[in-house]
């Protein structure tokens, strides 16, 4: 299975060409790129006032005021402290990277901006990481409206952090094949006693959501994983951020993956079997006859 780029690589290398030809001597171009991102996120690469030496990288979620509430711009300040500049107008954040005045890593840089997404996201687990790693229990359950119809729920207990996503499946055949990639999921759990539990479930919210307005329907799944203190600690929460909130677009990049490849099969089989078809056609015979008047023709049957 093929785990997907928590960075933004378009961004990441637009940002490394400036760099370099700024490093070179060459002579500065303006530059106005807007990228889309998963769950409608969009960023926009531009000049500020028209000085070519100042990139501004700004990204805007719809959900970003929900992540405020726990801690999005205390932990941007920390990732990008003097970096963070006034917010380009209908955008949540901004960044300023000057062409003239770039630091010794600015590898490190690019890479870190690149991951603006991941970290706006990134808060809202840290605080509850931290509330499980301190045994706080009854804290409100964070509800993060991260698409138009899907929520993610995060809540500490002091033994573990619940995370669940909603998600819509908009085909019958994505929930079958959803369900086989999760029960996948859980065999491999298996072969890992480390791995988070997972659980689903089909048109009812689980029971940590019986008490809220969570959607139901047939087309509604939720996906549930349980994080012990060996998930959330100081040296593995990185890591688990890096993977937990990739997990909706992961489910649904392989449910359109899987069904890609089961169309191509089936493409191929009914090539195949035309070929046999074909094969299996008698021959033609060729049938020669006369006219009443003697003349011969040929007739194919």
């Amino acid at each position: 299975m093929i785990l997907l780029e928590i960075n933004n690589r378009i961004i990441e290398e637009t940002l490394n060409n400036k760099i370099k030809n700024a490093l070179a001597g060459h002579k500065p171009e303006s530059i106005d790129v807007k990228i889309a991102d998963f769950d409608g996120v969009l960023f926009h690469i531009s000049n500020v006032g028209g000085d070519k030496t100042k990139i501004r990288i700004s990204i805007s979620l719809k959900f970003y005021m929900q992540l405020q509430e726990h801690g999005a711009d205390e932990l941007l300040k920390r990732e990008y402290g003097p970096l963070l500049t006034t917010e380009e107008d209908g955008y949540n954040v901004s960044l300023l990277i000057d062409l003239e005045n770039l630091p010794e890593d600015w590898e490190a840089l690019v890479k870190n901006v690149g991951l603006l997404k991941r970290h706006c996201f990134a808060s809202v687990f840290e605080k509850y990481f931290d509330f499980q790693e301190a045994g706080e229990e009854g804290h409100k359950r964070a509800v993060i409206q991260y698409r138009d119809q899907e929520t993610l729920y995060v809540e500490a207990k002091s033994d573990r952090v619940t995370v669940v996503f909603s998600t819509v499946f908009k085909d019958e055949d994505d929930i079958v094949i959803g369900k086989v990639f999760l029960q996948e999921l859980k065999e491999g759990r298996r072969a890992s006693h480390t791995a988070p539990q997972v659980l689903f479930s089909h048109r009812e919210p689980p029971l940590e959501l019986q008490d809220s307005d969570a959607a139901v329907g047939d087309n509604v799944g939720y996906i549930t994983f349980v994080l012990f203190p060996r998930h959330t600690n100081r040296e593995a929460r990185d890591n688990t951020i890096d993977l937990i909130h990739m997990f909706r677009d992961y489910l649904h990049y392989h449910i359109k993956c899987s069904k890609a490849y089961i169309h191509s099969r089936m493409r191929a089989k009914t090539s195949d079997f035309l070929k046999v078809l074909n094969r299996a056609r008698p021959e033609p015979k060729n049938i020669e006859k006369k006219t009443i008047t003697g003349r011969t023709f040929i007739r194919k049957e």
